[in-house]
């Protein structure tokens, strides 16, 4: 079973989304398991201090070093990767995702306020992950997007092995665009819209040809970082 740990002070947002859909279901099936820790448990005073102000001076507030150490200790495993989510952290990849979800499982630590003192870090070699070039109010809408990511991994958790192997990231490129019935439609604007020809052929090479050139053109118009990064792995595979 694969593990999650949130180290969180708001363990009642979890499961949330995650108790819902395909990880929901893994997670009643006991594919995987998900424990969100109060990091206040370990608060040192009655009234459960967590932060306090940051030396220095500046705005807000910062995590406490011990209170967070010793909430980490309590709950970290051998062999599990500790993330601390964080926006100036190293972007979050479907890679980076793959690997976590071939581990045991994962710590969570979800940071709130300013962020978390340095120390705490520096001493439990936690991997900042940020998901995104954007501030939110804490790490726990991160942790879950993590989480969501792995579990999608985790085997039979999508039923098609195929599903995942075709999706957006795996291989560099962006997805194709997907099309259902009825072939043709119209929206409402009143413009009559058909699925293109070869999707409904039955000739699957010329169908596979046709996705994968859709996948090449809206990755270099829509993401020309993943684009190049592509090209320039091409290039070195011919070398």
């Amino acid at each position: 079973m694969w593990r999650a740990t949130a180290l969180t002070l708001f363990p009642e947002m979890f499961p949330g989304p995650l108790g819902h859909s395909l990880a929901g279901k893994a997670l009643k099936e006991g594919v995987w398991s998900l424990a969100a820790v109060d990091i206040r448990r370990f608060a040192k005073d009655r009234h459960g201090t967590v932060d306090d102000a940051p030396f220095g001076g500046g705005a807000g507030m910062v995590m406490k070093p011990d209170v967070l150490s010793a909430a980490i200790e309590a709950v970290a495993e051998p062999g599990v990767p500790k993330i601390l989510l964080s926006p100036r952290g190293a972007p979050f990849s479907q890679a980076r995702g793959r690997e976590l979800a071939a581990r045991p499982g994962v710590l969570l630590v979800c940071g709130r306020f300013e962020g978390v003192d340095e120390r705490v870090i520096e001493a439990h070699a936690l991997e900042e992950i940020s998901v995104g070039d954007f501030v939110l109010s804490g790490g726990e809408i991160a942790a879950m997007t993590v989480m969501d990511c792995c579990v999608r991994l985790l085997p039979g958790v999508m039923g098609e092995p195929a599903s995942a192997s075709e999706e957006s990231f795996e291989d560099g490129l962006l997805e194709y665009p997907h099309y259902t019935r009825p072939a043709i439609w119209s929206g409402p604007d009143g413009t009559e819209r058909r699925v293109p020809e070869v999707l409904v052929s039955g000739h699957h090479g010329k169908v596979a040809e046709w996705r994968m050139r859709q996948r090449e053109e809206i990755t270099r118009r829509r993401r020309p970082d993943l684009w190049a990064r592509r090209r320039n792995a091409t290039r070195n595979e011919e070398k």
